[in-house]
C-alpha cells in the first residue's frame, strides 16, 4: 500500500512537471516573439528637439558619480535641451563635493535633507529632482553607470518618432571579471530581454531604473510614486505599471545599442543577493494579474524541477523528466538568449548557459520566497 501510495505521488508530480514545462516553454517563446517584434531604432532621422532631465538619486557614489556626469555632458545632444540634476541622498562619503566640481557645466545639487525615517530614499529624492525638473521628458539612471555619446539621443527619438509615454532603456553589465560576474550578465540580460519582450507583446511588466525615461507631465498625471513610496524598491517597474495601466500602448523599448547603459556586476554573492532580494519585494504589489501568474508560474517550474530530481531517487521515470523538461529548459533559454544576447555583443557567454541553467533554478526557488519576506541591507540602511 505504501509503495502504491509513492508511486501514485510520483506519476502525480511526472505530470506536473511536463505541464509546467510545456507552459514555461511556451511562455519563453512568446516572450522570444516579443523581443523579435521590437521595432529596431537605427538612430537616424531629424535631431531631437524635446527638452530633457536627467535625475540621478545618489548615496555614497563618490568613486562612480564623476565618471557617470562626464559621460552625461559628453551627450551628443542640443546643450539647451539638456538638465542634468543629482539628489544627494545623505551620503556619509564626498559624493556632493564630486558633483559640485561640475556646478559650473551647469550640473545641479540637490541635498536630501529628512529628518524621518523613511523606507523609500530614492523615492523621495526621484520625486525631488523631478518637482524641481524644467525637462517635459524625464530620463532617470543611476550613479554608477556608463553611457556612449549617443545614449540621450537614441533615447529621445524613440520617444519622439512613436509618440511615447515611458521609454525603457537597455542595460547590460561591463568589466567582468571572474566567472560569478559573467555569469551576472547572462542572467541579467535574462531579465533585461524579459523586460523589453514583455514590451514588445503589448504586456509591459518589467524595467530597469538605470534607463528609463517619461514625460513629467504623465508623472505627475498619475500621481508620481504615490501609493508604491512605502516600498524601497520600485520607482522603475511599479511606476511602469502605472503606466501601463492607463496607457499600454504607449510605451517602448529602445532597441538601439547607442541606447545601451553599463554598470558593473555585485562582486560577492551577498551583495548579489541582496540586490535580488530588493527587486523582488516589488512583486508583492503588482496589480497585473497577468504577471502575477507569470511569475507565479516560472517559481512553480523550478521548484518542480527539483522535486522530480528527488524523485528520481525513488523512481527511473522521473529521471527521465527530470533530464527531459531541464533540457527543453535549457534549450527553450538558449533561443531566447541568443539574439538578445547578439544585441548586447555578449554571444559569446551563451556558452555558460548550462551552468547558468542549473544554478537559475535553485537561485530563483530561494529569491522568490526571501525577496518577499522580510527586510534586506541596501546601501547601507535597513529596509523592506
Amino acid at each position: 500500500m505504501y509503495l502504491k501510495l509513492i508511486s501514485l505521488v510520483v506519476a502525480i508530480l511526472n505530470i506536473l512537471t511536463i505541464s509546467s514545462t510545456a507552459f514555461y516553454v511556451a511562455a519563453v517563446l512568446f516572450l522570444r516573439r516579443g523581443w523579435l517584434r521590437l521595432p529596431v531604432n537605427e538612430g537616424l532621422g531629424k535631431l531631437p528637439v524635446t527638452s530633457v532631465t536627467v535625475v540621478i538619486a545618489a548615496r555614497n557614489e563618490e568613486l562612480n558619480i564623476g565618471a557617470t556626469i562626464q559621460d552625461l555632458l559628453d551627450q551628443d545632444y542640443p546643450p539647451g535641451l539638456l538638465e542634468v540634476i543629482i539628489v544627494n541622498d545623505h551620503s556619509t562619503d564626498n559624493t556632493s563635493g564630486v558633483v559640485r566640481a561640475f556646478k559650473t557645466q551647469g550640473v545641479r545639487l540637490i541635498e536630501l535633507k529628512e529628518s524621518q525615517p523613511l523606507n523609500s530614499y530614492k523615492k523621495k529624492a526621484l520625486s525631488k529632482a523631478i518637482s524641481d525638473a524644467s525637462g517635459e521628458l524625464i530620463v532617470a539612471t543611476d550613479a554608477d553607470c556608463r553611457m556612449g555619446s549617443g545614449w540621450l539621443g537614441a533615447m529621445v527619438r524613440e520617444y519622439e518618432e512613436r509618440e511615447l509615454l515611458l521609454v525603457s532603456g537597455p542595460v547590460a553589465f561591463n568589466q567582468e571579471r571572474n566567472l560569478f560576474q559573467r555569469l551576472q550578465t547572462l542572467e541579467f540580460l535574462y531579465l533585461i530581454g524579459l523586460g523589453a519582450a514583455s514590451i514588445g507583446n503589448g504586456k509591459p511588466s518589467t524595467c530597469n531604473g538605470a534607463n528609463l525615461a517619461y514625460r513629467r507631465d504623465v508623472f505627475y498625471e498619475l500621481g508620481g510614486f504615490s501609493g508604491i513610496d512605502d516600498l524601497a524598491s520600485g520607482d522603475d517597474e511599479l511606476f511602469l505599471h502605472k503606466v501601463a495601466e492607463k496607457y499600454p500602448e504607449r510605451i517602448g523599448f529602445c532597441k538601439n545599442r547607442e541606447a545601451i547603459v553599463t554598470t558593473q556586476a555585485k562582486e560577492t554573492l551577498q551583495s548579489f543577493i541582496s540586490q535580488r532580494k530588493r527587486w523582488a519585494s516589488k512583486s508583492t504589489r503588482y496589480k497585473n494579474q497577468w504577471v502575477v501568474f507569470l511569475g507565479v508560474s516560472i517559481w512553480l517550474f523550478n521548484v518542480l524541477l527539483v522535486s522530480s530530481l528527488l524523485a528520481a531517487f525513488m523512481s527511473f521515470a522521473s529521471w527521465n523528466v527530470f533530464v527531459g523538461c531541464f533540457l527543453a529548459k535549457m534549450c527553450v533559454e538558449f533561443l531566447f538568449l541568443q539574439p538578445v544576447c547578439k544585441f548586447a555583443n555578449r554571444s559569446s557567454y551563451l556558452k555558460l548557459l548550462p551552468c547558468l541553467s542549473v544554478l537559475h533554478i535553485l537561485y530563483l526557488i530561494y529569491i522568490g520566497v526571501a525577496g518577499n519576506s522580510g527586510k534586506y541591507q541596501w546601501k547601507g540602511r535597513r529596509v523592506r
